[in-house]
């Protein structure tokens, strides 16, 4: 009797993304492992071991597969994510604390390279000017032409159903690795992969008119993805750009709906980090006019979370809670099999997140600590950027209500979460952490927290 095929999870690590894809189109072509093992001439027990991302597959063997399988280089185009092959043939990937050896090898690899992201590119600033005129133009657009250009049915160049299928299954990976790993360690790989495979993918006519707006909704997704790293480097000039490239691509993709996203959350979030709430509030509520009769429930949510957000900061209680309500009865209708994918995450823990940051915005510490505790319960452990974050901002509430040996327990947590990432915005948030128990220096706590975020966390010591 045959064995059960081993469970994969393409978003775990770019092995198991590999296995995956190569699965899927080994069944496809109704072929078993020993019959693609005697196609291409390696053994069954490689093919199987490729799949169930026990081994890593040469070059040789992709080839191979890619040809057998008539994938047309859908498998070549995958030897990127895979990075450098190692050093030896009989190396496995096996469980590390940052995940499989398969993803700690393929962020080594990037590791040597330039990151990407310059001290020159850092200091490009945020500009808030900009923004309304983008908003206008979007609220404006009317449904145009998309920006790719149709031949003849059949062409080789054209871009099909299983060069999407691949490219969206990458995106989720690389959106899993950045809350894993934080986007220091991730961003280069992003950014390689944008430039080889989904550029050729933009340069290509799709073989049809939905899978044409498909692409540049990935496309979008994409450059979303940077924008997002690019705000966890510290670069938030280069976040800005990236997010206003991505909303002009929703603009071709004809997609309202993820453009009042991209408008609300990602750009108006952005501004609220930099310091700009009045802008942010203009993008979220430019997003519910933009959006309006096409917003899904779960969408109307995210998008007057930011509302009530940039209002909290704005220090208008009343508006904030308003909007909060809002936000809450529109998720309370939300089915998530009814939405789009890319708002899927936007639960009710998520909800709580955002609530607990309009509370500790507003100087209410014990709803702030009510609303963490919910998000925090729901949190996956691999996201780790996200426990960081969460678990500081409990900190720094404690700390306001008063509670000090709390905070600094919570502190040290968020730290060790902290120091498993390569994120600016952990790092900013455990300094945050510091300067809000500034008051109690003198405490034996207060100092002990001090002593061991240098000795674990460094780069975020004060």
């Amino acid at each position: 009797m045959g064995q059960t095929p081993r469970a994969l999870q393409p978003s775990l690590s770019e092995r198991h993304f590999f296995g995956a894809e190569l699965r899927r189109m080994r069944e496809r072509a109704d072929l078993s492992q020993a019959r693609l093992g005697a196609m291409i001439r390696f053994s069954a027990d490689l093919v199987r071991r490729v799949e169930t991302a026990d081994r890593f597959p040469s070059r040789e063997f992709v080839e191979a597969c890619d040809r057998a399988l008539a994938a047309d280089g859908a498998l070549i185009r995958l030897l990127p994510l895979l990075g450098k092959r190692p050093n030896s043939e009989g190396e496995q990937s096996v469980s590390s604390p940052a995940g499989h050896a398969g993803v700690a090898n393929l962020l080594r690899t990037y590791s040597a390279r330039p990151s990407g992201t310059s001290e020159m590119v850092i200091r490009v600033p945020f500009q808030p000017g900009v923004l309304d005129r983008a908003a206008l133009d979007w609220l404006n657009a009317s449904a145009g032409p998309l920006l790719y250009v149709t031949r003849r049915p059949g062409s080789p160049d054209q871009v099909r159903e299983e060069d999407m299928f691949s490219a969206e299954t990458a995106l989720e990976m690389f959106r899993q690795l950045d809350h894993t790993h934080g986007a220091g360690r991730v961003h280069a790989q992003v950014q390689r992969y944008i430039e080889d495979e989904l550029n050729r993918l933009l340069a290509n006519p799709p073989a049809s008119e939905a899978i044409g707006r498909r692409l540049y909704t990935l496309a979008a997704g994409f450059f979303e993805l940077c924008g997002y790293q690019a705000v966890d480097t510290g670069a938030h000039g280069l976040a800005q750009r990236r997010y206003l490239r991505a909303l002009r691509l929703t603009q071709a993709a004809d997609d309202r709906l993820y453009g009042s996203y991209l408008l609300a959350v990602n750009i108006g979030h952005l501004a609220l980090h930099c310091g700009h709430p009045e802008p942010a509030l203009r993008m979220a509520l430019t997003a519910v006019r933009g959006g309006e009769g096409l917003a899904t429930p779960a969408v109307k949510a995210g998008l007057h979370a930011v509302v009530a957000r940039s209002h909290a900061r704005l220090g208008r209680e009343g508006e904030c809670l308003r909007h909060l309500d809002i936000a809450e009865r529109h998720l309370a209708r939300s089915r998530p099999e009814d939405e789009p994918t890319w708002i899927r995450y936007f639960t009710t823990a998520y909800l709580a997140d955002e609530m607990a940051h309009c509370f500790h915005d507003l100087g209410r510490p014990q709803q702030t600590q009510q609303q963490l505790a919910v998000a925090l319960a729901a949190l996956s452990p691999t996201h780790v950027r996200r426990l960081a974050i969460d678990t500081a901002l409990l900190a720094s509430s404690l700390a306001a209500a008063g509670r000090i040996d709390e905070a600094c327990v919570a502190g040290r947590e968020a730290v060790d979460h902290a120091a498993k990432t390569a994120s600016h915005r952990c790092l900013q948030r455990v300094v945050e952490v510091q300067a809000d128990l500034e008051p109690y220096r003198c405490e034996l706590e207060v100092r002990e927290f001090g002593e061991y975020v240098r000795h674990q966390l460094p780069l975020a010591a004060v």
